[in-house]
C-alpha cells in the first residue's frame, strides 16, 4: 500500500478529512417528504457505522430535514443541492454541516459567489460533485466524451470558481458508472490538487454487481493513498448494506482499525462439517464486536491451525466437533453444537 498524498485538511463537523483517516459514508434514501421515516434511517445509518450521511434537498420544505435529523444523530450531516442554490443557503441557516453542490448547475457565477461566502461565514465545506453526466458541454466537446480528463477538467474548473472567492475548504468527487474511468480520473486529480477526495462509483447496481464495482475502484484508489471519505452506492431496500460493505472494503486493506477481520476456507473433500453455515454464524455474532483482531474459520483440523496461524482466534471443523485454536496452537475441542459459542467466549478473553 502506497503511502497516502498530502491533503490540505477540511473540517466537516467533528470529523477532519486529511487527519489520516477514510471515512464512511451514506446517503438517505427516504423520500423528502417523510420526515420521521428520515430520522429513523438516518438513527439506523449511524448505528451501522456512517461516519458522514448525507441528505437530499430537492426544495424548501426538505429544509426541515435538517434540524430533525441533527438533533437525532452525531456524525456531520451533508445537504445534497441541485439546481436552486437558494437551498445552499436556507440548508445553512439550519445547520447543515456541508453542502454537495454541482456549481456548473446552480446557476450564474453570482450565484457561485453568495455559496461560498455564506459557507466561509459558517465555517461549512463544500464538495464539488462530478460526474459522467454533468460535465459542462464545452468540456465534453473538447474531449470527445465523459473521459477521465473531461472529469477532472470539470472539477478544477468548479475549484477554481470557489477559490476566487477565497473558498478553499473544498472536497472533490469524480464518479463515474464506469470504474476504469473513475480511478484514472481520480489518480489524474490526486496529482493537480490537494483537496480531500471522495470517492465512489456512481450508479454502480444491486448488491452483487454494485459491491464488485465499488471495491475494484474504491480499493484500487485506496490502495494509491487517494481517498480521505468512500460511499459505495448500491440499489439496495437495507441502506446499511452500504455501511457494512465501504466498512469490509477497508477492512480488507488494513484501513478499518478496532473491528474484526474474518478469514474462512473454501471447503474441500476434507471438509466434515457445515463450514458455510459456521462462518455465516461467526460473522454474525462479530458484526457488533468492536476488537482489532483477525478470526479464522477453517474446515479442518489438517490445514486449519497450520493456515490460518496467523489469525487471533479460530475455529477448525471436525467430524462432529470443532478445535478451538490460537495463533496456531490448538487450545481445546468441542462439540459441533458449542463451536461458536465457545468462539465467542474467546474472543471475549482476547
Amino acid at each position: 500500500m502506497e503511502e497516502k498524498r498530502t491533503v490540505t485538511p477540511v473540517r466537516v463537523g467533528n470529523l477532519t478529512l486529511g487527519d489520516g483517516n477514510v471515512y464512511i459514508q451514506s446517503m438517505l434514501s427516504v423520500p423528502s417528504t417523510d420526515i420521521e421515516g428520515n430520522v429513523q434511517q438516518a438513527i439506523m445509518l449511524e448505528q451501522a457505522g456512517c461516519q458522514i450521511l448525507r441528505v437530499a434537498i430537492p426544495d424548501q420544505d426538505a429544509v426541515a430535514l435538517i434540524p430533525r435529523i441533527k438533533e437525532k444523530i452525531s456524525i456531520p450531516l451533508v445537504a445534497d443541492i441541485h439546481f436552486d442554490y437558494r437551498l445552499a443557503l436556507e440548508s445553512l441557516a439550519a445547520g447543515i454541516d456541508k453542502i454537495r453542490i454541482n456549481p456548473g448547475n446552480i446557476g450564474a457565477e453570482e450565484n457561485v459567489r453568495k455559496v461560498a461566502v455564506a459557507c466561509a461565514a459558517k465555517g461549512v465545506p463544500i464538495r464539488i460533485g462530478v460526474n459522467s453526466g454533468s460535465v459542462e458541454k464545452e468540456i465534453l466537446s473538447k474531449y470527445g466524451g465523459p473521459v477521465p480528463e473531461a472529469l477532472v477538467e470539470s472539477g478544477l474548473y468548479h475549484a477554481r470558481l470557489l477559490e476566487k472567492y477565497d473558498f478553499n475548504q473544498i472536497v472533490i468527487s469524480l464518479k463515474s458508472s464506469d470504474v476504469r474511468t473513475m480511478t484514472a480520473a481520480y489518480r489524474l486529480l490526486a496529482q493537480r490538487c490537494s483537496y480531500p477526495l471522495h470517492l465512489g462509483v456512481t450508479e454502480a447496481g444491486t448488491e452483487r454487481m454494485g459491491l464488485i464495482k465499488s471495491s475494484v475502484g474504491i480499493g484500487s484508489l485506496l490502495l494509491d493513498g487517494i481517498g480521505e471519505t468512500i460511499r459505495v452506492s448500491l440499489t439496495t431496500k437495507d441502506l446499511a448494506q452500504e455501511v457494512y460493505a465501504a466498512r469490509d472494503i477497508l477492512r480488507s486493506i488494513g484501513l478499518c482499525p478496532g473491528w474484526p477481520e474474518i478469514v474462512s476456507c473454501p471447503t474441500c473433500g476434507r471438509t466434515r462439517i457445515d463450514l458455510v453455515s459456521l462462518a455465516s454464524q461467526v460473522e454474525q455474532r462479530l458484526a457488533t464486536v468492536r476488537k482489532d483482531i483477525k478470526v479464522a474459520v477453517m474446515g479442518c483440523v489438517v490445514n486449519g491451525p497450520g493456515e490460518a496461524r496467523e489469525a487471533d482466534i479460530g475455529v477448525a471443523g471436525g467430524n462432529g466437533c470443532g478445535v478451538i485454536f490460537k495463533k496456531g496452537q490448538v487450545l481445546k475441542t468441542v462439540p459441533e453444537d458449542r463451536i461458536v459459542d465457545e468462539l465467542m467466549k474467546e474472543i471475549e478473553l482476547l
